[in-house]
């Protein structure tokens, strides 16, 4: 494993313009910290969201939101906008790997996704104004090293939920970490350790390097992680 142990991403507005074939590691968070997830529903309309959004046609979720996942993650929809490798959903906040595929591709899918869900959120919870920070913070992955890395950064962020200071003392159980893992149902791990189900569709694996050959590799790669203190990439 290569050390990364004084790796840093530094919080800033972004000094760089998206660029068609580049990766990125895009994230954001509620206005003030404040939750963005209340329960269940909500993760699943964001969830939902980067997939119906992700494409260069209009789409109307009120005339999907009655469709099962197997019909919805089978929509015919246009042509993508973006390439997801991986994303994360916490209470407050959201992680995503993306490839910019067309130009303006990034910038128009967040645009898409933030902005229908925060419409959703704002109904349903009865509240006014801006849901999310503006604006939405993004690191340019232009170092394999970095790109790799962030595989783990990304879907390791639940730890904190049930282990807080992990990175700083380490897990206390790797069995208990991995499982907990296993069952969070808001992040693309449980498409990489080979769970079926229909939200597997949301990513585009195939256009991202090979890092993990089968989902032992991976296994062993976040076993890797879990199991190295001092991480000192900042998260939310």
């Amino acid at each position: 494993m290569e050390d990364l142990s004084c790796v840093i991403i530094i919080k800033m507005q972004r000094k760089f313009v998206f660029s068609v074939d580049e990766y990125y590691h895009v994230y954001n968070r509620g206005v003030d910290k404040r939750v963005v997830f209340v329960e269940d529903k909500d993760y699943f309309r964001f969830i939902r969201l980067l997939y119906i959004c992700n494409s260069s046609e209009p789409v109307v979720m009120k005339e999907l939101q009655s469709l099962s996942d197997k019909e919805f993650f089978n929509f015919k929809k246009g042509e993508e906008l973006v390439y997801l490798g991986a994303y994360c959903l916490m209470p407050n906040h959201f992680h995503l790997l993306i490839k910019e595929k067309t130009e303006n591709g990034i910038a128009l899918f967040l645009k898409k996704v933030l902005t229908a869900y925060s419409m959703y959120f704002n109904k349903k919870y009865e509240r006014r104004g801006l849901l999310f920070e503006r604006p939405y913070q993004a690191t340019h992955l232009d170092d394999d090293i970095y790109l790799n890395y962030i595989y783990a950064y990304i879907h390791l962020n639940p730890v904190k939920l049930i282990d807080h200071d992990w990175k700083e003392k380490g897990i206390t159980s790797l069995r208990k970490t991995k499982d907990f893992l296993a069952g969070y149902r808001y992040s693309s791990y449980l498409d990489f350790i080979g769970i079926e189900r229909e939200e597997a569709k949301i990513l585009r694996k195939k256009v991202f390097p090979e890092y993990f050959s089968d989902k032992k590799e991976f296994d062993d790669f976040i076993s890797e992680w879990l199991n190295f203190q001092g991480l000192s990439l900042e998260s939310f």
